[in-house]
């Protein structure tokens, strides 16, 4: 009996370091960067809704960055597509708050208007832009300025009447 003990105690402890050893390990793909630009509407302040999914964003798995623009309606996600796709992220976004509040779609890209030099000043010196001049302005993904497709400084004359 006291053999059979040894011998069935022996086995267990064979089984468990052999069993515990063959791990199954994730081969990790390299990261592969993709850039998107939701538009959310639904927002209604910039610190308890932006900063809200903008938080929730950059904690899901597979986002390497997110900025969400309140005065645009706009989140500008970097994520690998390996972990996640655009559509997750939309789905995501739309599905915080119980998905009552947020919708979020894929924003059409859009060519920006060429701006002068003058109209660029305008938009980079916030500091003595008029009100309406500050609501024209708006900052790509890549840090550049441009101005917003309804702006209506005359430097954006041309842009109108195009």
């Amino acid at each position: 009996m006291k053999i059979q003990k040894i011998l069935f105690s022996f086995a267990l402890a064979c089984f468990l370091l052999i069993g515990c050893k063959s791990e199954v390990k994730k081969e990790k793909l390299p990261v592969q960067k993709e850039n998107v630009s939701l538009a959310i509407s639904g927002m209604t302040c910039e610190i308890g809704c932006a900063k809200t999914i903008q938080s929730k964003l950059s904690k899901k798995e597979g986002v390497i960055d997110a900025k969400v623009v309140f005065t645009d309606s706009i989140a500008n996600i970097a994520f690998d597509a390996n972990t996640t796709s655009k559509e997750d992220l939309v789905a995501f976004v739309s599905g915080i708050a119980g998905g009552e509040l947020y919708k979020a779609s894929i924003a059409p890209k859009k060519v920006a208007h060429t701006c002068t030099e003058d109209c660029k000043e305008t938009c980079q010196n916030k500091t003595t832009a008029t009100a309406a001049e500050k609501a024209c302005c708006s900052v790509n993904e890549d840090g550049t300025t441009f101005c917003k497709e309804d702006c209506k400084m005359a430097c954006c004359a041309d842009k109108i009447a195009a």
